[in-house]
């Protein structure tokens, strides 16, 4: 999907390859007069630097997601509390969907730029493909953030029905319960109820929004939408609890034996709010210009702002793709291996010794680091 991020605005219209025999004519003239229905695509004119820079970045994502994914199976095989093991479980689930998330839709959207876009040789069944993975690969992260919030929310201010209802069993079937409804809502178009097309400029399938878009499809985005934007909210209201809840435990607390606890919800939950912040700025411009641009499409009142709603979406789309460059980076950052280290510079420079912050005290991470410091 990074493909997206380079193409020349000023291309020539799509002119189509026609084939020596009969029927591959006959499948290029239904190619164009299908692509001319959908909205004016453009042929993309690759450069040898944009080639350049989209290989560089799917690269990036591959080794963020890899170096991620070390650290939490690392992590997690050799965590033994069970509340952290259950959010490390999710975490590895979502690195892995994040992993996948950009090498397929990826090489997709790659393959389509390197053959100058759309063509008549591309397949229907390609643009549902890539069209099902982008909804799939959407919806699951979000899905499983919200779901990582709840759970975080849940463990912080109510341990003991925590500890009695999650388990890595009913974890699993969470997991799979996001997988099989993001699944499920990404195959609707199958069902006729919506549908996928190729969007300007002819290198990537998305719902259709701009164009000639019908009821169905008004359900399908505002379904889409509804969902992401829900899941998003829910994440913020989880972490916002979360957070007040040890923020009044640390200025309540009395006992020293419960540092390394505090400790441990600590990080998970400044982790949520590393991966919930990196949502919404990654998919928010998406799902918002979506709903309009559908809403507007449907009423008839986008008129001479379609090319401005064009723009809007490539632009939605290529924030949401870094959602999964980013994402191990949360991960990889927000260790409290690495918050240590950043907190002794501040320290040190700052002088922050009678700051609420100096209650994080090094010494506090002894008792539950020592044997991983050196691991993880």
């Amino acid at each position: 999907m990074l493909a997206l991020s380079h193409y020349n605005s000023s291309a020539s219209p799509l002119l189509p390859r026609f084939s020596n025999d009969s029927a591959g004519k006959v499948e290029a003239m239904v190619a164009v007069e299908g692509l001319s229905q959908q909205g004016n695509l453009t042929l993309v004119q690759p450069t040898n630097s944009g080639v350049i820079v989209v290989i560089l970045s799917m690269t990036l994502g591959i080794i963020s997601n890899i170096v991620a994914l070390f650290i939490l199976a690392n992590a997690y095989s050799l965590q033994r509390r069970r509340t952290k093991a259950t959010f490390l479980l999710f975490a590895t689930s979502l690195v892995v969907t994040d992993f996948f998330g950009h090498v397929i839709p990826g090489a997709l959207v790659l393959r389509l730029y390197l053959h100058g876009g759309v063509h008549p040789n591309s397949s229907d069944r390609m643009c549902q493909f890539l069209g099902g993975s982008m909804v799939f690969f959407g919806l699951c992260p979000l899905f499983m953030g919200s779901a990582m919030a709840a759970e975080r929310c849940l463990g912080v201010t109510k341990p003991l029905l925590h500890s009695s209802l999650v388990t890595k069993t009913r974890t699993k079937i969470c997991l799979s319960v996001i997988w099989l409804a993001a699944l499920c809502v990404a195959m609707l178009p199958c069902f006729q109820l919506g549908s996928y097309t190729y969007q300007d400029p002819g290198t990537w399938c998305f719902i259709k929004v701009l164009s000639d878009t019908q009821e169905v499809d008004l359900a399908f985005v505002v379904l889409f939408s509804g969902l992401g934007l829900t899941s998003l909210a829910v994440a913020l209201v989880c972490n916002t609890i979360s957070g007040l809840t040890l923020v009044l435990a640390r200025f309540r607390r009395q006992l020293g034996s419960h540092h390394s606890a505090k400790s441990h919800d600590i990080e998970m939950v400044v982790q949520l709010v590393g991966i919930m912040v990196t949502s919404c700025i990654c998919w928010s411009p998406l799902l918002i210009f979506g709903l309009i641009s559908v809403i507007r499409s449907y009423t008839g009142s986008n008129g001479e702002d379609l090319s401005s709603y064009k723009t809007l979406m490539v632009m939605g789309v290529r924030l949401a793709t870094w959602n999964q460059i980013l994402d191990p980076w949360v991960y990889i950052l927000l260790r409290r291996t690495v918050l240590r280290k950043i907190y002794l510079i501040a320290k040190c420079q700052a002088g922050l010794r009678g700051n609420i912050l100096g209650r994080w005290e090094p010494t506090s991470f002894h008792s539950s680091e020592k044997k991983q410091v050196n691991q993880v």
